[in-house]
């Protein structure tokens, strides 16, 4: 017998796990993220994993484009909003390899960006993650 699965979720549906997500952030955080955008991509380029020191295009499921608020100023107005990169073929990757739901995996995505937002490195967020466990 063979087993057919369904079409792989679309970028749409990938945006609005990532709207959901950001509606369960909690104030007072969610007053600091008005302007951000979110977008689908389906792999990383190569010029951004590059400036990233990542060699395998699968090995990134989102990014943090823009300054964190604690360096921002008013000297720095004329650039982009900030926003966060969704990449969806290393999300479906990683969704298919665990047991982790395609929203948990997603939401786990924005808020670590999210925490790049407010200025937290990767390192601080490992830590906070390991002090929740």
């Amino acid at each position: 017998m063979i087993q057919r699965f369904g079409n792989a979720p679309g970028p749409a549906v990938f945006e609005a796990l990532a709207h959901a997500a950001f509606a369960r952030i909690p104030e007072p955080f969610a007053q600091h993220l008005d302007g951000i955008t979110v977008h689908v991509e389906e792999f990383a380029d190569e010029e951004t994993l590059q400036a990233l020191g990542i060699d395998d295009a699968w090995g990134l499921t989102g990014l943090y484009h823009g300054r964190p608020m604690d360096e921002e100023s008013v000297w720095s107005s004329g650039e982009f909003r900030p926003r966060i990169t969704l990449y969806r073929q290393p999300l479906l990757a990683e969704w298919c390899e665990t047991d982790v739901t395609l929203e948990d995996l997603v939401t786990h995505v924005v808020v670590h960006e999210v925490g790049h937002h407010f200025g937290l490195s990767d390192d601080d967020m490992h830590a906070l993650e390991d002090d929740a466990d």
